[in-house]
């Protein structure tokens, strides 16, 4: 079968296209004919080897992706052969709170092979059907952008109607988090420094849009829309803590889950504690919170955006378009 390894070196130009024995589904075990992947950020950090993401030469990039169980180990009952079904990023994290034991052999990084092959096997317990209305791609989207998001804002939140919830940027944990938020009834805020952008969030239901690089001082924009009060909640998707907490209301929360501006950031603590702010990480999440945003996904008939789809040996040019930071929602391959 065909995969994609990073070979050689670390890069875009690294990525190469080769051939590997196709895998046999040992027992409790399944063997999916990969349909389509969707690729996030933390694949450029992964190709490019930057720090904790740096993986072996030879490794298997790409997290997210939907294939349909072809073959199935001896003692296999969670799922039948047909079923259109996506790996989970975290492999061991079925239910409950973060823990180490659970928090290993994340897909596609340094501790795992990922996902872009034409076919690849999985322990039955970490893989969940998707919903049936959505398309291959659509499906692609839901394990790590789809999972942190609906963690943020359903698990880690408590975000009730009428809230004002901030959103900052247009990438795919962005825009669903944007899409779950109207899902809560919440008056979502989105920042972009694309007016086309904010008006493409706006027909998805946000309230209002602020082009951060118009106005650097966004947070006094938050203000002014909430009535000087700040925002419930924002969901920071770009390492922007010191804004992000001058946005969110006394007592409010921020839900950190992204580093798009970099490793590091400062934190000016007096307005932090004035604030009374609660700032939490959020990492993905379980099998048991992807379950979950799957029903939800099916009752509202909710679709994922997808910005563009590439063909299975595009990841190199997929990944050039994501850092242009070009796209709206999420971008895919197909198999």
């Amino acid at each position: 079968m065909k995969v994609v390894e990073i070979r050689e070196s670390f890069g875009a130009d690294s990525l190469q296209l080769v051939e590997r024995p196709e895998p046999v589904p040992e027992p409790a075990q399944v063997l999916l004919k990969m349909k389509a992947f969707s690729i996030n950020y933390r694949e450029l950090l992964v190709v490019n080897g930057v720090g904790r993401w740096k993986s072996p030469l030879g490794r298997v990039p790409v997290s997210d992706g939907v294939g349909v169980v072809v073959a199935a180990g001896a003692g296999v009952s969670r799922v039948k052969i047909g079923d259109r079904v996506s790996p989970i990023f975290y492999p061991k994290w079925l239910e409950g709170r973060v823990a180490a034991k659970k928090m290993v052999h994340a897909l596609g990084g340094a501790a795992a092979d990922g996902v872009l092959g034409e076919y690849t096997v999985f322990d039955e317990t970490s893989v969940v059907r998707v919903p049936a209305h959505l398309s291959d791609e659509e499906a692609a989207t839901l394990p790590c952008a789809g999972v942190t998001a609906w963690n943020a804002l359903s698990c880690f939140g408590d975000i009730t109607p009428g809230d004002s919830v901030v959103v900052l940027g247009t990438g795919g944990v962005s825009i669903f988090a944007l899409q779950f938020a109207r899902l809560r009834g919440a008056r979502v805020i989105i920042t972009s420094s694309s007016d086309q952008k904010l008006a493409r969030a706006k027909a998805l239901g946000a309230h209002a849009g602020i082009d951060y690089k118009a106005n650097p001082d966004w947070p006094n924009a938050i203000a002014e829309l909430t009535d000087g009060a700040g925002a419930d909640y924002v969901v920071d998707t770009a390492g922007e803590l010191k804004r992000a907490i001058a946005a969110v209301r006394l007592g409010g929360t921020v839900a950190f889950v992204g580093l798009l501006n970099g490793m590091t950031t400062e934190v000016d603590l007096v307005p932090f504690m004035g604030k009374s702010a609660r700032v939490e990480a959020v990492d993905v999440g379980s099998r048991e919170m992807f379950e979950a945003m799957n029903k939800a996904i099916a009752f509202h008939a909710m679709r994922p955006v997808v910005d563009r789809v590439f063909g299975f040996s595009e990841l190199r040019e997929a990944l050039n378009y994501l850092k242009e930071a070009r796209h709206f929602g999420k971008v895919c391959l197909r198999a």
